[in-house]
């Protein structure tokens, strides 16, 4: 038998095994769960999935559990409980403990369920504030709309006004679509489930639907919530012939739950997506997201901002005009492109240090000689000199020949972050969006979309 046949062999015995067991056929159904655990411990070891091999093994755990409980009920006379007595109707007894057994594995499977989503519920605040999001101010005011103000005021929103249910947050990649749902994950007083594909996709046949529904009646019970779906289109990408039924029937979950939140004037749970390919959603998906909202790359000022954000606290000399052109010259960028500029210029003076073989001694510290990088008149550092060797400073450029390492830990001065650092990094750096891309965005938002 291949490796890949003892899991779903065993998943065949078992469900022979659960069919006696609701019949009352207490040991046959007891020698069946015994192959079947025989086959998933076989398969596990053979199993490479880590998700996969985690999932088998609560299932195995659930059915060890019933065995050992069969064996009590056999060694008890075939009864879950102390012997009934001869007048006793053991047709509504029987009933009974079926019911009660059904209720039971339901319970414990809802459980799981709800156990496996609990890495979902983000617990700890991202501690991204609004103002920490550089320009999108038509997407803050209306998640600040659906989220903020229900909340806080909730007498605006009284008679047909109801706040928003489903916002969806489409454009190109790196526009801070993610980051802005870290912003409403730190602002809003709810309860936030973020979900991707991984969390809601299951190998078992029906557990993905189930995981799906179970995250809604989560949701649900709590008094706000707010589930966030990243790459939405992952899931729930245009319905086609060729797909399989496991596909097919999480998309209808899908939908069928977004439209109970609509529809559940009560229910305080706003559905938050986010894609880069909205075109490949379901038209129905689509129509759910009542509020589609394009995040596009950012403008000069924004840009302008990012920069003064990514670059904090970090000691630098730009000035107000330096920061003007940057925003200029960076015309194109997504806000990720950016921040992936901005991590490149500042390792600039730690390359400067690194690459640096004449250093000025300066109130105690060293730094790179830049003045003189190649001053001819510098004593050089011979190979053959023995370690620890302090050079006198050259009588030219007053620079030091030795090397970075060559410097104690606690006499070093780094060169501060300069505009030419910028320049360096805008030299290697390109834009990750094309022009073409662009285009698509624009046409789909003025057939389906909204400007953000």
């Amino acid at each position: 038998m291949g490796e890949n046949q003892f899991i779903p062999k065993a998943i065949e015995i078992v469900k022979q095994a659960i069919e006696k067991d609701n019949n009352e056929e207490y040991e046959e159904a007891l020698g069946l769960y015994s192959r079947a655990l025989e086959y998933f411990m076989t398969g596990l070891k053979y199993e490479r999935n880590a998700a996969a091999k985690e999932t088998i093994m609560k299932r195995v755990q659930g059915y060890m559990q019933r065995a050992e409980t069969l064996k009590d009920i056999i060694n008890n006379g075939g009864q879950a409980g102390p012997p009934r007595s001869k007048n006793a109707g053991a047709g509504g007894a029987a009933t009974a403990k079926r019911d009660e057994h059904k209720e039971s594995a339901e319970d414990a499977e809802a459980k799981r369920l709800r156990g496996a989503l609990d890495s979902a519920i983000v617990s700890e605040k991202p501690n991204i504030r609004w103002d920490d999001v550089a320009g999108l101010e038509q997407a803050k005011e209306s998640l600040k709309e659906a989220v903020i103000l229900p909340v806080r005021f909730p007498q605006l929103f009284v008679g047909k006004i109801e706040p928003w249910k489903g916002i969806l947050l489409y454009g190109p990649p790196g526009t801070g679509k993610s980051y802005l749902a870290k912003a409403v994950a730190t602002e809003a007083d709810a309860t936030f489930y973020a979900v991707s594909s991984s969390d809601l996709v299951s190998k078992w046949q029906g557990e993905s639907e189930r995981l799906v529904r179970s995250l809604f009646e989560m949701a649900r019970e709590s008094s706000n919530a707010i589930i966030f779906i990243d790459e939405v289109d992952s899931l729930c990408g245009a319905r086609s012939e060729g797909e399989n039924d496991s596909a097919r029937r999480i998309k209808t979950e899908f939908l069928v739950q977004m439209q109970g939140v609509k529809n559940s004037g009560a229910s305080k749970v706003l559905v938050l997506g986010a894609t880069n390919v909205p075109w490949e959603l379901d038209a129905a998906i689509r129509r759910r997201f009542e509020k589609r909202i394009y995040i596009p790359l950012p403008e000069q000022e924004a840009r302008k901002s990012m920069f003064y954000i990514h670059i904090g606290d970090t000691p630098n000399t730009l000035t107000e005009e330096d920061y003007e052109r940057l925003a200029i010259e960076s015309e194109g960028y997504s806000g990720s492109d950016i921040s992936v500029l901005i991590r490149e210029a500042l390792y600039e003076p730690v390359r400067k240090c690194q690459t640096a073989k004449q250093w000025l001694l300066q109130d105690g510290f060293f730094t790179p000689c830049e003045e003189y990088p190649n001053c001819g008149q510098c004593v050089p550092k011979l190979s053959t000199d023995p370690p620890g060797k302090v050079y006198p400073p050259c009588a030219h450029c007053g620079a030091i020949r030795q090397s970075l390492y060559d410097i104690p830990s606690d006499k070093l001065k780094v060169p501060t972050l300069c505009f030419p650092d910028f320049e360096k990094a805008l030299r290697k750096a390109r834009p990750s969006v094309a022009a073409e891309e662009l285009d698509q965005f624009v046409q789909w938002t003025e057939e389906f979309g909204q400007e953000g």
